[in-house]
């Protein structure tokens, strides 16, 4: 795009000719209408190189990057926490500018740069001032501080900081000393709300939790795992799989290869409801919930049914980097057709997981305790961990419900079993 520009200086008339292209918001999805401008990564006034990142923007599905087109300087259009739709000009570059020494300094307004000769476009140099000594713990802290604390055994996080750049002080120290147990920092009986808006992605979260508890006839049923086997296994082969293929030994690796074959023998739990009929899965592409810096994501294990314990291991860890990096795309989210969920790694003893739509089945795993259990006729402590699988009763009856669930902890407490499906003995005895 390319416009004359007006300007005006010491009661002279300019007229400049400016070359500028528009960055407009990409497609994204199918049924994605809008976007939310998250935040700038370039400055505006600041030069740009061409593919450079520049603005993040969030879907109601993943968050995405918008790269410039061309190299020039930065001009914005719409602000970050705007609304933007499918199409709309982001941002503006002037790539008919000239690249500023040094190639990062904010650039004059176009008209200005006109004007002025290049050495007084030059920004003046940065002083920093020199870095303070800090504590281990990154935290800025005064010598007096210091000792109150390495003294009185208090955590430099425990302490707000009031001196400049939030160095600790003498008084800050006494201050947490003598109100153990407060948030360092805020004010004693204070009232205060913040009102947020919720992004999209959480708003899409709360449509579809909603939408699944409202939908579908929801019902989960719940059974317990000793883990003890596992256990050993991965303490005994842990240095060896990492060594043979470069990646630790986890828990979903077993519990995804336990549920695909689940999955084959129960068919109804890797199917969902289409209109008026039900659609049947022949593969098993296993979403795995995710706690993502921005809400819960689900990327989708393609084919985890064909897949390895390592190549599972594998694609479980790229996917949850990326989840936390906030860089899956809309094809790593969509779809899938059963939905694992670990809520033990944040703790929790049971739960009821929610189904995630158009899907018929969730399980849930959860932390793994020591508890008293009898074997044999004996009292033995064992590792154990409750499973709950949450299941559209239009779809799944209770037999197959449950059915599925204590075919996923045989699997899991005789891991062996997960080679032939069965029992070797009984495969060698074909009974």
């Amino acid at each position: 795009m390319a416009f004359w520009l007006f300007y005006q200086k010491n009661n002279l008339n300019y007229l400049y000719f400016l070359s500028m292209i528009e960055i407009k918001v990409p497609p994204v999805g199918e049924s994605i209408t809008e976007v939310t401008l998250v935040q700038w990564l370039k400055k505006d006034g600041e030069w740009v190189n061409r593919d450079e990142l520049i603005c993040e923007l969030e879907s109601e599905k993943a968050t995405f990057e918008l790269n410039a087109e061309e190299a020039g300087i930065l001009h914005y259009v719409a602000q970050e926490g705007d609304t933007i739709n499918i199409g709309d000009v982001a941002c503006k570059i002037d790539n008919e500018a000239q690249k500023p020494e040094g190639g990062s300094e904010t650039a004059p307004a176009p008209a200005e740069a006109a004007l002025q000769p290049k050495e007084e476009a030059k920004a003046a140099p940065i002083v920093e001032s020199a870095p303070e000594a800090t504590l281990a713990s990154d935290v800025k802290a005064t010598p007096v501080a210091k000792s109150i604390m390495l003294d009185k055994n208090v955590q430099p996080n425990t302490v707000k900081g009031s001196g400049t750049l939030g160095r600790i002080m003498k008084t800050d120290v006494l201050a947490a000393l003598e109100n153990p147990g407060r948030t360092p920092g805020k004010p004693l009986f204070s009232r205060e709300d913040r009102t947020v808006k919720m992004s999209n992605l959480r708003k899409t979260i709360s449509r579809r939790l909603v939408e699944a508890k409202n939908s579908t006839a929801m019902l989960t049923t719940f059974n317990e795992v000793d883990m003890g086997r596992i256990m050993e296994i991965r303490k005994a082969n842990k240095d060896k799989f990492k060594e043979a293929h470069g990646i630790g030994l986890g828990f979903m690796s077993f519990f995804t290869k336990a549920c695909c074959i689940a999955l084959q023998e129960w068919e109804a739990v890797n199917s969902y409801i289409e209109g008026e009929a039900l659609v049947y899965h022949d593969y098993c592409d296993i979403s795995i919930a995710v706690s993502a810096p921005k809400g819960l994501v689900v990327p989708v294990i393609r084919n985890a049914e064909s897949l390895s314990m390592s190549e599972i291991e594998k694609e479980v860890a790229a996917l949850a980097k990326k989840a936390r990096e906030n860089k899956l795309s809309i094809e790593e989210m969509t779809g899938g057709t059963f939905t694992i969920t670990n809520g033990g790694v944040f703790g929790s003893l049971m739960s009821t997981p929610i189904i995630n739509l158009p899907q018929s089945a969730i399980l849930g795993m959860h932390k793994i305790q020591d508890r008293p259990m009898v074997i044999n006729g004996k009292v033995e402590v064992r590792p154990m961990m409750y499973l709950a699988l949450s299941y559209d009763h239009r779809v799944i009856d209770g037999r197959e419900s449950v059915g599925f669930l204590v075919r996923v902890k045989e699997l899991l407490e005789k891991p062996d079993l997960m080679l032939f499906g069965k029992d070797p003995m009984m495969a060698l005895l074909e009974i």
